[in-house]
């Protein structure tokens, strides 16, 4: 019997959520971003109390650093205290550290789905929690996202009619020839050997170009190739068309060397970031030694506006050369995809190069 009033008046509570507060969310897929850093994220919907829906994007770390300050906010004491603010949080699938990423981010999503239904089914009063509310939220970047796909929110007896369409004229797609054989860095490039033909999708930047061969999509330098039918008008503007980074398939570029004694390497990495993005120290040394294949220890670099070459340490030092970076915006002209910085590699123990120009 003593249960039943609390039943009640936990219904009572309910009521009174405000409309915008989430009640439930389901992950709808995953969607693989090609940043500084290759992840997966989670594709969710959510549910609020006044029964609307959208969309929102989160990584596993995102879902990690929530728990961690429920943990520390509503979690009880060592001695297993309890008090007015504390509750018994649902377990959080761990760290997995080893794995392809698809395929972890896949195991993950009947645990993450088990884990957002006890969340959101704790006492209305953690459900006003900032940091859950936070978390739940569609961001500006969330609304502006168009998903890829959303495999789990479909019935999986769906029947999917197939419409016959005519095949493309390939002799009027936009196209080029690879001269030059071209191996890509990463996954956002298209790896090229010479003599193949490449259909043209979109101009990046004045620098590259987005095309696909042999099922295979991806960009690639556009002094690899000649062209054979440019692009229409409207697809060749990268300078201003997809340099914002909001929606899929638009990239930003960030102009990187690498300093050695026997010259500079000069490399445009194009990733599906932002502009405004700030990256962490460990991104950027793990994709810069991707990017230049070197095996030994590396250091990073970059101009202060006095033109002296400073070096990155860490996450710090990495907020510093984005903060400069915006502040000569004005005065270095760049397009307006690529980012206001640029990284300069050397050997760890080479102090050398730090009178280098370049």
């Amino acid at each position: 019997m003593s249960s039943l009033p609390k039943q009640l008046r936990d219904e009572s509570d309910f009521d009174q959520l405000p409309h915008d507060i989430p009640i439930s969310a389901t992950i709808a897929d995953i969607e693989e971003k090609k940043g500084f850093i290759d992840y997966y994220r989670f594709v969710m919907e959510v549910r609020t109390r006044g029964g609307s829906k959208y969309l929102i994007y989160r990584r596993y770390s995102q879902f990690f650093n929530l728990h961690s300050d429920l943990e520390l906010k509503h979690s009880p004491g060592d001695q297993g205290t309890s008090g007015p603010n504390t509750c018994r949080l649902p377990t959080l699938p761990g760290k997995v550290f080893i794995g392809n990423k698809k395929e972890i981010a896949e195991n993950r999503i009947p645990e993450l789905n088990t884990y957002m239904k006890r969340l959101l089914g704790l006492p209305t009063w953690v459900l006003l929690d900032d940091d859950i509310r936070m978390f739940f939220y569609q961001t500006e970047s969330d609304s502006q996202h168009q998903p890829r796909a959303l495999r789990r929110l479909r019935p999986p007896t769906r029947r999917v009619k197939t419409v016959k369409t005519n095949q493309t004229d390939v002799f009027s797609s936009p196209r080029a020839e690879v001269v030059f054989d071209f191996s890509g860095s990463g996954r956002l490039e298209l790896s090229m050997k010479a003599g193949e033909v490449i259909f043209l999708l979109r101009r990046v930047n004045t620098d590259w170009l987005e095309g696909t061969v042999s099922n295979r999509t991806g960009i690639f330098p556009e002094s690899f190739v000649k062209i054979i039918k440019p692009l229409p008008e409207s697809d060749s503007d990268g300078e201003s068309g997809g340099a914002s980074g909001k929606g899929a398939g638009s990239y930003s570029c960030l102009r990187c060397y690498l300093l050695t004694p026997q010259g500079v390497d000069t490399r445009d990495v194009c990733v599906e970031e932002d502009i405004s993005t700030q990256p962490s120290y460990k991104e950027l040394l793990a994709r810069m030694r991707d990017v230049f294949k070197v095996d030994g220890n590396i250091a990073l670099n970059y101009r202060d506006p006095e033109g002296d070459l400073v070096r990155l340490l860490d996450d710090g030092d990495v907020a510093l050369m984005v903060a400069d970076g915006r502040a000569q915006r004005s005065k270095v002209k760049r397009p307006v995809n690529q980012f206001p910085w640029e990284l300069h590699v050397t050997a760890a123990s080479d102090l050398s190069v730090y009178n280098t120009e370049i």
